[in-house]
């Protein structure tokens, strides 16, 4: 597996030196930044190879190989963040990095075959190395097994209460950006939680969203 981005390379060789198989460099380090790569098997390549690996995407000249594989981690944990068919990696990502940083358990993806990796990876800023993330296709079925692991279920809607009580095991549940929450997953709800506007705004995007959300069931003060 491929990764690139200068962020998510240094995470990588900072936090997991014992998974990277190989560092490309496709631009001219200084003497400081060569001495952090030392200890690992660098080889330089063109900006042309670096264009082709990165799919034309924003790499800063940083590349690694890496040998990771993803664990199936079980159903536990405090506070947990399920994404019901939110499928863009960028927003998984970004809810990925979040969720670690603010003590987030586990996340949970729904309606998804196949989790990108690399990807997740690199929009993460390499979180997701560390981060528990499964996926679990059907998300009814998913709601049915939290209930009886005694999770509270609280989704992230309209028409909700700004605060919620998150004293017990709490899945919070976001939906799409397109779709919102599946109608029958609300049926199942215990709560429903919502970010009020004070101005006149149709949205906030999903992971700005779950920021502020996962903030409020993580680390409110009571």
């Amino acid at each position: 597996m491929t990764v690139y981005g200068k962020r998510v390379v240094e995470y990588i060789i900072n936090k997991h030196p014992e998974i990277v198989k190989e560092i490309l460099i496709s631009k001219k380090l200084s003497k400081f930044e060569l001495k952090k790569l030392k200890n690992f098997k660098v080889n330089f390549i063109d900006n042309k190879t670096a264009q082709k690996i990165s799919h034309n995407q924003n790499h800063q000249g940083y590349f690694a190989k890496i040998d990771f594989t993803p664990v199936e981690y079980e159903i536990i944990g405090e506070k947990i963040i399920v994404l019901d068919n939110i499928t863009d990696m960028g927003n998984i990502g970004n809810i990925v990095r979040t969720s670690y940083a603010l003590g987030i358990d586990l996340i949970i993806v729904t309606g998804i075959k196949e989790l990108k990796w690399p990807q997740l990876i690199r929009t993460s800023a390499g979180a997701a190395i560390d981060m528990k993330i499964i996926s679990f296709f059907n998300i009814l079925e998913l709601v049915n097994i939290l209930k009886t692991k005694g999770y509270k279920l609280i989704g992230a809607d309209m028409n909700g209460k700004c605060k919620v009580d998150t004293t017990f095991k709490t899945a919070l549940i976001l939906g799409s950006e397109g779709e919102g929450l599946n109608k029958r997953v609300k049926e199942k709800l215990d709560d429903i939680i919502t970010i009020e506007m004070k101005r006149d705004f149709d949205s906030l995007n999903v992971s700005s969203a779950a920021a502020i959300l996962i903030d409020r069931i993580t680390n409110e003060c009571r």
